[in-house]
């Protein structure tokens, strides 16, 4: 190489790798993100009692109001119908609308669009809206939002298109996820030791899925950049549990260190990404992130994705064992 000429690039290459890193930096410390609940009154509500719900949902609203992380609570409301406390349940979606948080539809018994037929799954969906519109009402607000089940949005191309028009006509948007670190997969088995009184168990769960977690955002950041050439504004979703009542500070810390900022999921919507085509089809509900990727003609293996923890899915194989006894 001409030795006239080996300063220069190494000038050239000394700028790019600056802009390069600046470029990272930027997107790394303006990143933003949603935080969206489904299952409320709670994931397990319906083995438990009035108290111990308003106590959970008590308790999550308290962190999310000290964190000023803006949040949005998808209702099922056959969960509002225990015997005898359907009046202090009522009362909890309320609590999150005082507290200055939205409520959404999740249809009224968790029902799958892929696994009934569309009529039947309309009909769940205005049946699950009829307490959370008058209490939205009540506090001058609009029913604006609904969360698939499972993130099911139809065993086909015609039948998602039906259903996102009927959504359209009734005032609806469909409530995307691009973030999902199974929570209520470490939430069962958090759950149980939290009801034994398992302090250790409970701790090793919690650090297992805050790992977990990291590590699912990095995968998703990484696969947002690959396929959108920068990482959007991210919806994460979370569940209604004891493991989110008792631990989400630390999820909005580790949050927090990875460079977000919360924002409303009426901010993240803004972001042009949400406007991208997505034919996605499959008999398992996905993130955004997957839609985009199928669109694209570019589908992820499994292989690909962070594995769950191998001790934890034993322990969540033997739970479902000893529930089935």
């Amino acid at each position: 190489m001409n030795t006239l000429l080996k300063p220069w690039l190494v000038c050239v290459m000394t700028v790019l790798a600056i802009s390069s890193t600046h470029s990272l930096h930027a997107q790394t410390t303006s990143r933003k993100i949603a935080i969206t609940v489904d299952d409320l009154p709670g994931m397990s509500a319906m083995a438990m009692d009035a108290a111990q719900v308003t106590e959970m949902n008590k308790k999550l609203l308290a962190s999310l109001q000290a964190e000023k992380a803006p949040a949005i609570g998808f209702v099922n409301e056959e969960r509002l119908y225990k015997s005898g406390e359907a009046d202090a349940r009522i009362a909890v979606l309320n609590s999150w609308l005082d507290a200055g948080f939205d409520l959404g539809n999740h249809t009224f018994s968790h029902t799958s669009l892929n696994h009934v037929e569309l009529k039947d799954w309309e009909d769940d969906v205005v049946q699950g809206e009829s307490v959370t519109r008058i209490l939205l009402n009540r506090h001058h607000k609009t029913l604006r939002y609904l969360r698939h089940p499972y993130l099911d949005a139809g065993p086909d191309l015609a039948t998602r298109r039906q259903a996102e028009a009927f959504l359209a006509a009734r005032g609806y948007r469909v409530a995307p996820v691009t973030m999902d670190s199974f929570d209520w997969y470490f939430a069962d088995l958090y759950g149980n030791s939290r009801q034994h009184g398992d302090i250790a168990a409970q701790q090793k769960i919690v650090q297992a899925w805050l790992a977990y977690t990291d590590d699912v955002f990095t995968h998703d950041e990484q696969k947002s950049r690959k396929l959108m050439g920068y990482e959007p504004k991210q919806v994460l979703l979370l569940h209604d549990t004891w493991l989110e009542a008792d631990h989400i500070t630390d999820l909005l810390a580790l949050l927090r260190r990875r460079g977000y900022q919360f924002i409303s999921l009426d901010d993240a919507l803004t972001d042009p990404a949400y406007a991208q085509p997505d034919d996605y089809i499959s008999d398992v509900g996905a993130s955004w992130i997957d839609h985009w990727a199928v669109t694209q003609g570019h589908p992820e293996s499994p292989e690909e994705k962070p594995a769950l923890p191998k001790w934890i899915q034993e322990k969540h194989r033997a739970l479902d064992a000893d529930d089935s006894q």
